[in-house]
């Protein structure tokens, strides 16, 4: 369908329509005939518009102050921007076997590639800090990205996957054929998948939002993450302010890269969700 921008409104044409079938421009009122209320709120200093306007952090937005949640609850030094990238293909994604915390699992010689295309998408793109999960196949990919950076890399045991117990290093289908009901609720009701008398991903919440606080309140403008899908899902749904039943409701694919920004609220602005056009090309990400 095409469409036509008239100063009055807009005309739509079809190629399936009939010559006889048209829609009429819209015809705005002036302004005039609006009413115009004004409110007798008095504007507090931190509600004022800002006089500065940052438009690659607020895509020509004045801001985003108050629209969505803190994850810092207090104030932090500057904004923020934050990549999440999952690690590269790993043993047990190949053979379709549950991970989770385990460490058994390493990346693939295709992972190793795919880590490989991550640090060249990533080259032009500065760092103050990257911070990654200590379980060797974040570890691995983190180590060929990060490799000829200047600072060192940081582990954080808030990034680890979550933990399945039993579950892990079974086949899926393994899985599926000899725990049906704690596998089922895995998969179709994660919030309420209890193990050990835990629920996982409701932990995984909480871990998540530890995360958030301690990255954010560090050094730096622009970190770069490495860890692992589930934990992303959850730092992903935590920013958006989506609880622990919408685990699912997103996927990440490996060398998938997710990126958001953070005014000094700490407050979140998803601009990049598994963006993936590295590991199809040679495609050089830029500031």
């Amino acid at each position: 369908m095409e469409m036509e921008m008239l100063s009055a409104g807009f005309v739509l044409s079809s190629p399936f329509s009939s010559s006889s079938f048209k829609v009429q421009p819209l015809r705005t009122p002036p302004i005039s005939s609006f009413p115009i209320r004004c409110s007798s709120h008095e504007v507090t200093p931190s509600e004022k518009l800002p006089t500065r306007i940052n438009l690659s952090l607020t895509g020509g937005a004045y801001d985003f102050i108050k629209g969505t949640t803190s994850l810092t609850n207090e104030l932090i030094a500057s904004p923020k921007k934050v990549m999440i990238l999952r690690h590269g293909l790993s043993t047990w994604n190949a053979e379709s076997r549950i991970q989770g915390s385990s460490d058994l699992s390493v990346l693939t010689e295709d992972g190793e590639k795919q880590a490989e295309r991550c640090k060249k998408a990533l080259k032009n793109l500065y760092f103050d800090q990257c911070f990654a999960s200590p379980i060797s196949r974040a570890k691995q990919t983190a180590e060929i990205i990060w490799q000829g950076r200047e600072k060192p890399l940081v582990y954080l045991d808030s990034l680890r996957e979550i933990s399945l117990y039993h579950l892990e290093g079974m086949k899926n289908v393994d899985a599926k054929r000899i725990y049906p009901k704690e596998y089922i609720t895995w998969r179709e009701d994660p919030a309420n998948f209890v193990m050990n008398g835990r629920y996982p991903v409701r932990d995984l919440w909480g871990a998540a939002r530890a995360c958030w606080k301690e990255i954010l309140l560090s050094p730096g403008e622009s970190f770069l993450i490495i860890t692992h899908k589930s934990i992303l899902r959850a730092l992903t749904c935590n920013a958006l302010g989506l609880g622990p039943e919408r685990f699912r409701s997103i996927d990440i694919n490996n060398g998938g890269i997710c990126v958001f920004n953070f005014n000094t609220r700490g407050e979140a602005m998803l601009e990049g969700l598994n963006i993936t056009a590295h590991m199809y090309s040679d495609h050089v990400y830029n500031g």
